[in-house]
């Protein structure tokens, strides 16, 4: 969570507040009068916590429950004065509905995601060759008004050089670069981007160029090392293709296709003509 937003919310909150954290087993929020969470209590604070403590959250104010069930969560409307919900919206399999649950307990809140540039970054933390938390479901970007927009994350971006932001790269990234926090009240507008046609994968790319500058070198190699690589996946394609066809006769010769009796077309051995 923004270090920033920690203070702001602590430095703002008046002490008899009732304060929800939504989807805070790994890291809970200590002023947090209550948690909705899928995870126990037992098991909470695998990444620590935030904010000072003790911990005004206990066993009994801890629920346990599916949040995207698309079934009310069980808090009054406006119950919450404040609610939180930070880094969970990618994760999760409605962000929308979640949204507009925590919008209706709540009366002011604040959300936080990872970037576009975050989930952008390739090889992160050295967990694998893809783009971003492999178990991450969305890519989330600001609105322009106030709000978030959800767009899902496709396999395709993982092959695509064009869109990596580079270790080398993050190395320059300030945690304002990781992560966007938002801060609302009444409402907090979210709203699914369904791609039919196709991304914005130009829109990202510059974006990337924006704020890290490869270099025409870098470029250069990049593009060089992108032509090779097509290249040679065409020169094999009329050797897979000859290697198919064959696959393709063996596996006739193993089913015992009327082939292997020769091209006369001769009945089976037994069958009636």
């Amino acid at each position: 969570m923004l270090p920033a937003a920690t203070e702001r919310i602590l430095s703002t909150l008046a002490d008899d507040a009732l304060v929800l954290d939504v989807g805070g087993w790994a890291a809970p929020f200590n002023r947090a009068d209550w948690v909705l969470d899928l995870m126990p209590y037992e098991t909470r604070g695998a990444m620590g916590s935030y904010g000072a403590g003790p911990e005004r959250f206990s066993a009994e104010t801890w629920v346990c429950r599916d949040i995207c069930a698309r079934e009310p969560w069980p808090f009054a409307d406006d119950q919450f004065d404040f609610a939180m919900c930070v880094t969970t919206l990618e994760d999760v399999r409605d962000p929308i509905w979640v949204c507009s649950e925590i919008s209706r307990v709540a009366r002011a809140g604040y959300v936080e995601v990872p970037t576009i540039e975050h989930e952008l970054i390739y090889n992160v933390d050295g967990r694998g060759p893809w783009l971003g938390h492999d178990h991450h479901r969305w890519l989330v970007d600001a609105d322009g008004a106030g709000g978030l927009v959800f767009r899902h994350k496709p396999h395709s971006i993982h092959h695509d050089w064009t869109l990596r932001v580079l270790p080398r790269w993050q190395e320059r990234m300030t945690l304002e670069d990781h992560l966007l926090g938002v801060f609302w009240e009444g409402v907090i507008h979210a709203s699914e981007d369904v791609m039919v046609i196709g991304y914005p994968f130009d829109e990202w790319r510059a974006r990337i160029r924006a704020r890290f500058r490869p270099t025409r070198a870098e470029l250069a190699v990049k593009e060089g090392r992108d032509a090779v690589r097509h290249a040679a996946a065409r020169a094999k394609r009329p050797v897979r293709r000859l290697a198919e066809r064959g696959l393709r006769v063996l596996s006739g010769l193993g089913h015992g296709s009327r082939r292997v009796w020769g091209a006369s077309r001769r009945p089976w051995p037994g069958r009636r003509t």
